[in-house]
């Protein structure tokens, strides 16, 4: 790939809107940020990010990354503001629009936020956009004072020349600067010199760019979009997965006052009202028959028992080391069966969207995980060219991997809703009810693990996974799908961390037509805690030490080694016996190429249930550019990771979801969040994810201190509450009265 060759386009237009403002833009190849992910190499794309300098010195970063929380405007605006030499308190963001060829993810070709890969593909990015400014800012000054540009300095937003004593802000030469010609190259500044990217917010300082509009009610997000004659738009959909439309009577719903019209559209029927209550109320009095006879009709408690079967043998490959069943004749023989259950997303705020449509073109805002994928999806159900959508992206109040969606469905839904009605202004919501029941899930999935431990060595190792699978018959298939395996499955399974002389992965896909989705750390969300609590169970059962075993198995992944040494000494570890009640239990995962290990402290309630005190934590997540970020992107992760370990599921009675809201789907209370402390190990290696690789160890750290304790790892997650007796001999160490491990 030839040398990163940023290039400049900004138009006349671009510099009358923002008031003769500097406007940088910029084109650069898949960088190194990337090529560490082990990302595809991607030729150039179009230009990418953009700066506005505007005349009273306030720098505006477009975020091409929806902000639903994790931190991305601060991150980007962070990368930008150091090699500008900006103040932090002249940073301003806003989300870029929906736009492929401006704004798309450079490790994934379209405008995407995913993967935990905001930072990492962004990192050089936003870094050379913000010296191309810097430059062009001391070009123009530097000729308007007639000096040397090699003698004009930018310190905290001030230019300055100090043989002359003259000085400015960044708005008095951003009208000039935008009249030069940007440079083709630009050097990034060494870390040492690193002003901002690695600082705390502490004091106000860099403190996080959408605290205060998040905090006194001015920031917007999709549910607050309102316009004068919009029609609020409600649609009834199958209560089982699969179900079809078979017909509907709106006679009852048409009298309700304040309903407008009642529609047939693909997902169901549509009811479109004058607010909220008179489309809640049209879509109740609706009468509405289902076909069924495609539909899932199993419950969950069957679907585990018969992935557990199927997980008896051997599925595709996915993985080998070794030679398997030779590392198991003569040894100890350890087995175990982990089953994880269907998980909603339950973001505060459900999915929203609004509409204008003119019959030719069509203008939307919502929390768009992925404008190019949603684009992809409006056009067919308006009839009409993506170039004829506009998409703003608005801040989404959280999303878990939700609003990412490969089909675009609730893109096509809002364009189907407008199509069908005809030209106006729509808001489509789905209730709380609506997501739960309306699936989009974490797959339900089982392992069936084999153990052999010989001279107190782990010597052999065998994983056959069975579950749905959301990448088969999707348009992720070409992507995901390897060797008739789906990589989400088995990540952090297939590819163990561990040297093991001998390792085996296969994998079952059952077809279902619940509907699946990637959940927050997507497959490490299971292959995490089946990895992590079974070498525990194997390193006990060899009598080494949790954590100097898995150290002595990590020889060649020395950041790994590193995050479980400092957790260690950051937790004071003194091995896993009980102390006054309580025992600590550890676990270590890489995900989204960071690395974190958590050693959890657990005692036991009056009913057998776990207390989890507290929560140690080292990251290693390469150049830490916002470590308050982190923090808290870790310390959510624990508490989300736990919440939904201990108490959440969604279960299925004869294909229908037996929970609708927050009432059933159990979340963490604050009174059961852990004290958490969160170590960032030292990194000079590009930046990696934070949104998601915080997750995967507190399961698996909190089942292994509950060993400790004396209780068995549970084998399901959070507890299997469905009185089915044929999986009592394959779920040891649960139990099947409704209690709690």
């Amino acid at each position: 790939m030839n040398a990163i060759l940023p290039t400049t386009r900004f138009s006349r237009r671009d510099a009358l809107v923002t008031g003769g403002a500097l406007v940088i833009g910029m084109t650069l190849p898949v960088g190194g940020a990337l090529r560490a992910q082990g990302a595809p190499q991607m030729p150039p794309v179009s230009p990418n990010a953009f700066i506005r300098i505007a005349p009273d010195s306030t720098v505006t970063v477009l975020i091409k990354h929806i902000e639903f929380g994790q931190g991305p405007n601060t991150g980007l605006a962070t990368l930008v503001a150091e090699e500008l030499d900006a103040d932090w308190a002249q940073m301003r963001t806003i989300s870029a629009p929906g736009d492929d060829k401006l704004y798309a993810n450079l490790s994934m070709g379209t405008q995407l936020t995913g993967g935990s890969s905001a930072m990492a593909n962004s990192y050089t990015q936003m870094r050379t956009a913000g010296a191309m400014a810097r430059n062009m800012l001391v070009a123009a000054a530097a000729r308007k004072w007639g000096v040397p540009a090699s003698e004009v300095t930018v310190t905290k937003g001030v230019i300055a020349h100090a043989a002359s004593g003259k000085s400015g802000r960044f708005g008095d030469f951003a009208a000039d600067a935008a009249t030069l010609t940007p440079p083709t190259t630009v050097p990034l500044k060494e870390a040492k010199a690193f002003t901002l990217i690695g600082r705390d917010g502490a004091g106000g300082h860099l403190r996080r760019v959408d605290t205060v509009a998040k905090t006194n009610g001015t920031a917007q997000f999709g549910i607050d979009v309102y316009e004068p004659d919009m029609l609020t738009v409600l649609v009834t959909r199958t209560p089982r997965f699969g179900g079809k439309l078979k017909s509907f009577d709106a006679a009852a719903a048409l009298k309700v006052k304040g309903v407008v019209a009642v529609k047939q559209v693909p997902t169901g029927v549509a009811v479109y009202g004058k607010g909220m209550w008179a489309a809640m109320q049209g879509r109740n009095a609706l009468t509405v028959e289902w076909d069924d006879s495609a539909a899932e009709t199993r419950s969950t408690a069957e679907m585990t028992a018969q992935y557990l079967e199927k997980a008896k043998s051997p599925g595709t490959l996915a993985g080998k080391k070794g030679d398997v069943d030779a590392a198991f004749a003569g040894a100890k023989l350890i087995e175990a069966t982990y089953a994880f259950p269907y998980l909603a997303h339950a973001p505060m705020e459900p999915l929203t969207g609004f509409i204008a449509w003119d019959g030719k073109k069509a203008e939307t805002r919502f929390g768009s995980q992925g404008p190019g994928m949603d684009k992809a999806a409006l056009a067919p159900a308006l009839g009409i060219s993506p170039d004829a959508i506009a998409i703003d992206v608005m801040l989404a109040g959280g999303s878990f991997g939700r609003r990412g969606q490969a089909d675009s469905h609730f893109a096509a839904e809002l364009g189907a809703v407008a199509k069908a009605f005809g030209p106006g202004k729509f808001k489509l919501i789905w209730t709380r009810e609506d997501d739960i029941q309306g699936g989009y899930y974490r797959p339900l999935t089982v392992h069936a693990m084999r153990g052999a431990v010989k001279d107190g060595k782990v010597v052999g190792w065998s994983n056959t996974i069975c579950g749905q699978s959301f990448a088969f018959g999707s348009p992720l298939a070409d992507m995901m799908v390897q060797n008739g395996v789906d990589a989400a499955m088995v990540e952090g399974a297939s590819n163990l961390p561990y040297a093991l002389p001998a390792a085996r992965c296969d994998v079952h896909v059952d077809p279902s037509p619940v509907s699946t989705l990637w959940w927050r750390s997507v497959g490490h969300t299971h292959t995490g805690y089946a990895v992590e609590c079974f070498i525990d169970q194997l390193l006990v059962a060899a009598g080494q030490d949790p954590i100097e075993g898995r150290i002595a198995l990590l020889g060649d992944k020395p950041r790994m080694v590193g995050v479980l040494k400092a957790v260690a000494k950051l937790a004071n570890w003194s091995g896993t016996k009980p102390v006054k009640g309580r025992a600590r239990g550890v676990a270590v995962v890489e995900s989204f190429s960071s690395y974190v290990a958590q050693i959890a402290e657990v005692s036991l309630n009056e009913d057998g249930s776990p207390r989890v005190h507290k929560v140690w934590c080292a990251v290693d997540c390469g150049v830490a550019v916002n470590p308050d970020v982190i923090r808290a992107q870790m310390e959510g992760g624990i508490g989300f990771g736990l919440g939904h370990a201990l108490y959440a599921e969604i279960p299925l009675e004869k294909g229908a979801p037996t929970v609708t809201n927050f009432d059933g789907y159990r979340s963490l209370r604050i009174t059961e969040m852990p004290q958490v402390e969160v170590m960032i190990v030292s990194s000079t290696e590009a930046p990696t994810g934070v949104g998601e690789p915080g997750v995967p160890p507190i399961a698996p750290a909190v089942a292994n201190a509950l060993a400790a304790l004396g209780k068995a790892r549970p084998a399901t997650l959070p507890r299997w509450r469905l009185p089915d007796e044929r999986l009592a001999g394959w779920l040891a160490g649960d139990r099947l009265d409704g209690s709690r491990f």
